[in-house]
Formats: structure tokens, sequence, C-alpha cells
């Protein structure tokens, strides 16, 4: 027989008793998962636990509305949810992220801590499930299949909004504030890594900025979807035990909660067997991590040196410095943003695996689906800002550098491609490379054009718009 030792509570549910430490507040089914699965390293981020807290208020309150639950037990069980959403019990959520494929163990952890606050707050006792139930009183007209899901929706969805969206919309500016500072400065442009056509800078961060706005975008394109919710559908989306009703009010009462306009996917079979939306989310951060990427290796590539690489931008000094060569600096922050992206895109091909292994009406590859998909918001979200701040903002262009290479670059002589043609051009080019000249003094020296007339056609700052 079980009995509690020092510093523990016994506790009974459907399959006999069983110890917790007293100074816990969750319950037997999530003691007996911490027991099976171990209290692993990798556990959910307190942003899933605090929208769980979201989901029970907003089912409680439902519940509430549609006579299901007492006023005085609903009021316990409100101000219960109201603590965990505020992130008063996160210490309490003790499960690893690899437990059941549908996150049951985590439902039933936060139906528990539940259940434990309510009753303290009514007078009652840790682990007696009365007069608050877990189960018939927190989750009522719910069930893991639904609930768990939802819960996932809810944290994608305000991450997004209150952490991804802001980073990215302050890259962007930022980005674009540069573009407009160097609208005037000319460049050499590049393909294949080689020397091509004049162009700005301005021109080379209106195009970083254009590419996470579009991130933007897409972020913004896929919400809709992501703001429909299975709750409601119960066991397999058919919505038995739920009173009719029940999803609409549960999406009216989490969207006053969050703020968010969620309503009710018309379809539950749809938002508890697959999940789609969420992987079209991933896939929209694997696009924006591309972009990043690009964005990153471009500007530490054009801020090498600074005496013996391109040097066209600086980079702001971020005080740290190599463990041999005193006072070398090195673009960290870049090297930040590229590797989170590498994360991002890892935990893409996670989430499409996960998202695939949906079968009849369930997915049980939730848990390992929404721990990759909230870190790919969370070293995204943090990169960026850090991105944006320490390296984008403090950039500098280095103009002399600049307008030295576009007085010795070769292809500026393709502004002559109208006049001369293109072989009489490959000409100039070609002497002016085997002879270290301007491709100025090739085309006289060829006796092609005049220096007068090589003036007038051959000019940069003409040459960076069509026409």
């Amino acid at each position: 027989m079980t009995a509690a030792g020092v510093g523990q509570r016994l506790e009974h549910d459907a399959f006999g008793a069983v110890c917790i430490a007293v100074d816990r507040l969750w319950g037997a089914q999530t003691q007996r998962a911490l027991e099976v699965f171990g209290a692993g390293r990798e556990c959910f981020p307190p942003a899933l636990i605090r929208a769980f807290g979201q989901q029970k208020l907003a089912a409680a309150r439902a519940n509430h509305t549609l006579g299901v639950i007492p006023g005085e037990l609903f009021e316990a069980i409100e101000q219960a949810a109201c603590e965990l959403a505020a992130g008063d019990f996160d210490g309490h959520f003790p499960l690893s992220v690899w437990q059941t494929g549908s996150g049951t163990q985590t439902n039933m952890n936060a139906n528990e801590v539940i259940a434990n606050r309510a009753n303290l707050l009514l007078g009652g006792v840790l682990g007696s499930r009365s007069p608050v139930h877990p189960n018939d009183h927190v989750n009522r007209s719910q069930s893991s299949n639904d609930s768990f899901p939802t819960v996932m929706h809810l944290v994608t969805v305000t991450e997004l909004v209150d952490r991804l969206l802001p980073a990215l919309a302050d890259l962007r500016d930022a980005l674009q504030a540069k573009a407009q500072a160097w609208a005037d400065v000319l460049k050499i442009g590049r393909t294949h890594l080689m020397d091509a056509v004049p162009m700005t800078q301005g021109q080379a961060f209106e195009a970083f900025a254009h590419q996470v706005g579009h991130g933007i975008a897409r972020i913004q394109a896929c919400l809709p979807r992501l703001r429909l919710l299975p709750q409601g559908g119960t066991a397999v989306g058919t919505g038995l035990n739920a009173p009719v009703d029940f999803d609409t009010r549960f999406c009216e009462e989490v969207s006053a909660i969050t703020g968010q306009p969620f309503t009710a996917n018309p379809c539950k079979f749809e938002g508890m067997g697959t999940h789609d939306a969420l992987v079209e989310a991933s896939g929209v951060l694997n696009v924006i991590a591309v972009s990043l990427t690009k964005l990153g290796n471009d500007i530490r590539l054009l801020g090498s040196g600074p005496r013996c690489g391109l040097g066209e931008l600086g980079v702001p000094d971020d005080g740290l410095s190599s463990s041999i060569m005193p006072g070398k600096r090195n673009p960290t922050i870049a090297e930040v943003l590229v590797q989170a992206a590498m994360q991002v895109m890892g935990n893409h091909t996670t989430i499409t695996l996960a998202g695939a292994s949906s079968l009849f009406e369930l997915n049980v590859a939730k848990p390992v689906l929404i721990s990759n998909l909230l870190q790919s918001i969370d070293v995204l979200a943090n990169a960026t800002a850090i991105f944006t701040e320490r390296l984008v903002k403090g950039l500098e262009v280095n103009a002399p550098r600049l307008a030295a290479n576009v007085e010795n670059a070769l292809l500026i002589a393709t502004a002559l491609n109208p006049v001369l043609g293109y072989d009489t051009v490959a000409r100039v080019t070609r002497k002016a490379a085997e002879e270290g000249i301007s491709p100025k003094a090739a085309a006289i020296a060829l006796g092609v054009i005049t220096a007068q007339e090589y003036d007038r056609q051959v000019q940069p700052a003409l040459m960076v718009s069509p026409g």
C-alpha cells in the first residue's frame, strides 16, 4: 500500500494512490506522467502554459454562461485560471515535451493545478478533487484532443503578433531608414560574387527592407487560419459532451481575453485531425529565415575587412574580440542572426514531419510540433531585435571606398553598349583588365571613342535607373 513520506501528500485517482510533494499544485495524473516520462530538460515554454490558463478561463466562462458549472465553483476556477494565465504557476508544470502525442498530460496538468488552487480558495485541501474536480469541472465540455490544439493556436497567434511582428517591423523600418539615407551613395553591384554595374547603397538596403516587409505580409496572411479554433470538438470532432453553442461562446470569451479575433472552426474534424495551419505558419517562418540569412550574410560580407576585405560598410563594434588577435572585430551579431535562421530551417523539417503524422481524427505529434514552432518564433524574434538594435541602426557607409570602387570598375563601360555595341565594349574591358588601366583609358587607346564622348556617355550616377 502506498504511503506518503516526509514532505509528501497522498492523492487518489481512478488508478489508486500516488504520492506528491506537498508544495506542488499538480495532481495524480501529472505525477504518474512524471514517473512515466520523467521531467526532461525540454519542457514547454511559459508562453504555452499561460495560454492554457487563457484556454481554461475561456472554457470556464463559456460553461458558466451555458449553465453547466455552478456559480460558486466557477468563481474559484476563474480566479485560478487567471492566476495560471498570469504566470503564477509556471513552476508547477514539470513535464517534458516528450509525452503522449495528443498533449493529454499537459492538459491534465493544467486541469489539476487549477482544480487544486480552486479548492484551496474554497477552503479545501490539496488533492481532495472536491468540490472542484479536474475532469468534471475544469475540463468540462473539453477533451485534450480539442483543448491542446486550441492552445497551440492561441500561443502561436500571440507570439507572432506580440513578439515577432513588432521585431520584424522595427528591422524593416531601420533598413528603410538606411535606404533613404544612402539613396545617392553609389557603389558597384555584384553578380556571381563578381563586379557588375553601378547601383546605390540605398537600393541594396531597399531590397533588404522589401524582403522583411514581405515576411511581415506572409505572417499576416496566415493569421486568419490560425485564428480558427477547434475547441468544442471534444474527442473526435463531433462535440460529444459539450453543450450547444459552447464553441462560439468559448471563442467570444477567448477573443476578449487575448484581444485577438478568434472564431470557431466550422469543421472541428479538420482542426483536430490536422495541423496544416501551423505547418503553414512554420513555412512562413522558414521563408523569413531564408530572407534574414541573405541579409545577415550580405551585411557581414560588405563589412568584411576593415582593410583587406570589401570594407564597404562599417559594422558597429560589439565590444568583443578574438582570444588571440588583440583588437580584432567580428560581425558577431550577423552571425547570431544567421545561426537563428538555421535553427528555424531545421525546426521546419521537424514540424513538417509532425504535421504529416496526422492519422484519421487525431494528430499525435502535437507536443513536438508546437515546441519547435514556438522555438522558431522565439529565436527569430530575439535575434531580429538584437540585429536591428546592435547592428543595423549603427551601420555606417565607407564612402571613400565605394567611390574608389566605382571609379575603377571595369563594367561601367557597359553604358557604352548602345553606342559602340557589345563586341567593341568587350574589347575595351578586356584591354583594361589585361593592362590594369581604366576602361576610359582603354577605350581612348583603342580609338573607339573620344574622352569627351566617353564622359558624356558613362556617368555612373545616371546608370542606376532605366533610361
